[in-house]
């Protein structure tokens, strides 16, 4: 489920990340205003008797910049413990910051990508119910409990892992570690539960499926990934409502085991203790089966599909094409090229028909990535009347970025923008723990996180170019476009096959 609004979440980030590109690249903001826009208000409170007076005096200072921000520093990874226990659970404590206070988060290696073609969101009614108590604990006792350590425990569905998630107060760290033992080795799996969740999940269906982003997100996963798990975004309302109880115990007999779990514990804590509770409470978890996620076979072609939407007053756009996935060498410079092009407050696309052509309001590029798979993506919802205007600008400054190089001044204030938000970032427990499962899903060494603020830097903007003409390849993008026909549809037809 969390597949279907992957671009609602991506603006968000990039809205949040908007205010740090500010900081990093010297757009002046009304909270802060320039040297000049001060100098001129001094000017004129201290002579306002001469007309234009205050203005001249203003001229003839000289413009002043703000200093530059310094460069961001290499992140450095705490020193870390890690060891196996028998059964093939993978554990990793992470001694980290100053706050008495610790994150316990199991990761599985399942979610949707293990779905069959009639068990779309399956996964995520299986950690809804998960959440609902164990065998040895009702959902009222586990929420006590796990209050009373200072926290709750949290389940999360992905594409590829499942996370089960207790934030807690240091001390309380292995009795945590043992509600979340509790959680995934003894689900109850409550059938009173089971009519309610399909409900809400019913009910965040049919709000998704009224949405045009949502809708063209759908399209653009079908178009590419097929019959792949990936290519799933949303199931029918049939489907969900025919989940029945011995689905969600079969979903979770076949794919929830030590074998193929992680847990990490990141903050303050005793290590020792955790560490005899680790062993205490997962030592005797089943192995189960290994995980068995098949990578897809994405593709691309340049079509235009086109899906109706009457009196809509925007179009939404998506276009993209499938690239290499976050372990691939190419894969940081592609985060430039991304940032650069369309991925950020000051990137091109978003200059170009937001700030230049007032074709939209929030447009954005991503890079979005599974488990052996990435794509590039522009996203922008835009009004009706300048749909074909809107591609037109899109595809300009992809053409632009493959026939030049960028400025080298340019490209430094991307460069800032990332490595800044990358060590920002890192600066709370879960999203280091977002990381170092990032980087073992993906099969990454740790000198990943910490090289990466270098790497960003390493990157020249010639390298920007060959990346570009490498991978964003305008004559391999399928277009998605959600809108009026009546008035898009000969707009986009200059811009490929129309499929309706």
């Amino acid at each position: 489920m969390s597949e279907g609004t992957d671009v609602r979440a991506m603006r968000g980030m990039l809205g949040a990340a908007a205010m740090l590109l500010l900081a990093a690249c010297g757009p002046k903001t009304a909270e802060q205003p320039s040297p000049d826009a001060a100098a001129a208000a001094d000017t004129a409170a201290a002579d306002t008797t001469a007309p234009g007076a205050g203005a001249q005096a203003a001229a003839a200072r000289p413009k002043e910049r703000p200093p530059e921000g310094g460069r961001p520093a290499d992140f450095t990874l705490p020193a870390k413990q890690e060891f196996t226990l028998d059964n093939g659970l993978e554990v990793t404590l992470v001694p980290w910051g100053d706050l008495p206070k610790a994150l316990v988060q199991l990761r599985v290696n399942t979610g949707n990508a293990d779905e069959g073609p009639n068990e779309v969101w399956l996964a995520d009614l299986t950690g809804r119910l998960m959440e609902q108590g164990t065998t040895t604990r009702s959902a009222e006792r586990l929420a006590r409990d796990a209050a009373g350590l200072g926290g709750q425990v949290d389940v999360t569905v992905a594409p590829n892992q499942t996370s089960i998630t207790g934030d807690v107060l240091g001390e309380h760290v292995p009795a945590m570690v043992a509600l979340v033992a509790d959680v995934a080795r003894r689900p109850r799996f409550p059938a009173a539960d089971l009519a309610r969740l399909k409900t809400d999940m019913l009910r965040e269906l049919s709000i998704q499926r009224s949405q045009p982003q949502p809708i063209a997100l759908e399209k653009f996963r079908q178009v590419m990934y097929g019959n792949h798990a990936y290519g799933r975004v949303f199931p029918t309302e049939a489907m969900l409502q025919g989940y029945a109880l011995a689905q969600v115990r079969g979903f979770y007999r076949r794919h929830f085991g030590a074998d193929r779990s992680h847990l990490y514990i990141v903050g303050r804590f005793d290590s020792a203790a955790v560490q005899r509770a680790v062993r205490s409470a997962f030592g005797s978890w089943p192995r189960g089966a290994a995980p068995d996620q098949p990578p897809p076979a994405p593709k691309s072609e340049r079509q235009v599909h086109l899906i109706d939407r009457p009196n809509a007053p925007q179009s939404t756009i998506l276009l993209g094409l499938p690239v290499v996935d976050p372990s691939h060498p190419d894969y940081v410079a592609l985060q430039v090229t991304n940032a650069l092009l369309g991925g950020s407050f000051g990137s091109r696309i978003t200059s170009n028909i937001r700030e230049n052509k007032g074709y939209t309001y929030s447009p954005f590029s991503t890079l979005s990535s599974r488990l052996k798979d990435a794509y590039w993506a522009e996203q922008a919802d835009v009004t009706t009347e300048a749909t074909g205007a809107s591609l037109k600008e899109i595809f300009y400054e992809i053409d632009r970025l493959r026939d030049s190089a960028p400025p080298a001044e340019e490209l430094r204030g991307i460069q800032n923008y990332l490595a800044g938000t990358f060590v920002l970032g890192n600066s709370d427990r879960s999203t280091i723990t977002n990381q170092l499962a990032s980087l073992d899903l993906h099969g990454l060494p740790d000198s990943y996180m910490e090289e990466y603020v270098r790497k960003v830097y390493a990157v020249t903007p010639e390298e920007v170019q060959r990346i570009a003409r490498t991978y964003l390849d305008p004559r391999q993008m399928q277009i998605v476009v959600v809108g009026d026909k009546a008035k898009i549809r000969e707009q986009v037809a200059a811009y490929g096959t129309v499929v309706e």
